[in-house]
């Protein structure tokens, strides 16, 4: 996999993952890529200095801050995973399920907030979903490192598996109940729909409720990952009251 980005391969030489080689643009003295390069060593990568056309055309973008790792296909977990690690920590579960988001930009900025508001873990399809991929850890900001992601074969079959086990399922949607008027203290996933289209009709009709966030402009509408993070924040509002 290639990561690209300052704050994403600084975040990935501070995980566990096997690191291939570090690519750092030559003749860039950047105190972050400085620190960078300081990482690598310690952790004994490969690490070379480049122009920085190499990196671009490494990276795929130009958008690459003058650092580019390359390691492993990025570790997916279970379903199973993400609940044990909540039971670890003593806490209520709380997790994001993406049906069907596509943009890697999005998925990435979901998994930011995910990370910085605590959820124990992100659900993704293997199918018609953008994987974790490069550009997916660049906009998470390195996030992706610190958040647990399971993939799955079939989001409904995700949901059906989480209502069994007592976590309790909310479709994000224009229709259902102001969010910061239900109770969210408990064990709890949310599902964040397509950029286009939402959540699919089968997928909301096996949640246990819809919630919605009051808007108060003329434009009415938000990003899945806005609407992801202000979810997300009403969530651990109500649980650290």
């Amino acid at each position: 996999m290639i990561v690209y980005g300052k704050n994403a391969v600084r975040e990935a030489l501070s995980g566990d993952d096997v690191i291939e080689k570090v690519l750092i643009e030559k003749g860039n003295f950047d105190k972050a890529l400085n620190d960078i390069v300081k990482l690598a060593k310690e952790r004994r990568a490969v690490l070379q200095f480049v122009d920085k056309g190499a990196l671009t055309q490494k990276a795929g973008t130009s958008n690459h801050q003058g650092a580019v790792l390359i390691k492993g296909e990025f570790d997916y977990c279970s379903l199973d995973d993400i609940l044990e690690l909540a039971r670890s920590k003593g806490e209520r579960a709380l997790v994001v399920i993406c049906d069907s988001i596509c943009d890697p930009h999005n998925l990435g900025a979901i998994l930011r907030s995910a990370e910085c508001f605590g959820a124990h873990g992100v659900v993704i399809s293997k199918h018609r979903s953008c994987p974790v991929n490069g550009t997916v850890i660049k906009a998470s900001a390195g996030a992706a490192e610190h958040i647990l992601v399971a993939k799955v074969t079939n989001v409904n079959d995700a949901i059906r598996e989480l209502k069994e086990r007592s976590v309790w399922v909310y479709a994000t949607d224009f229709d259902g109940d102001d969010i910061s008027k239900c109770d969210l203290t408990g064990d709890v996933a949310i599902v964040i729909g397509n950029e286009g289209d939402g959540i699919k009709r089968l997928t909301k009709e096996l949640c246990d409720a819809t919630v919605t966030i009051k808007q108060y402009g003329k434009v009415n509408s938000l990003n899945a990952s806005v609407a992801c993070g202000v979810a997300l924040y009403e969530i651990t509002r109500q649980r650290n009251k």
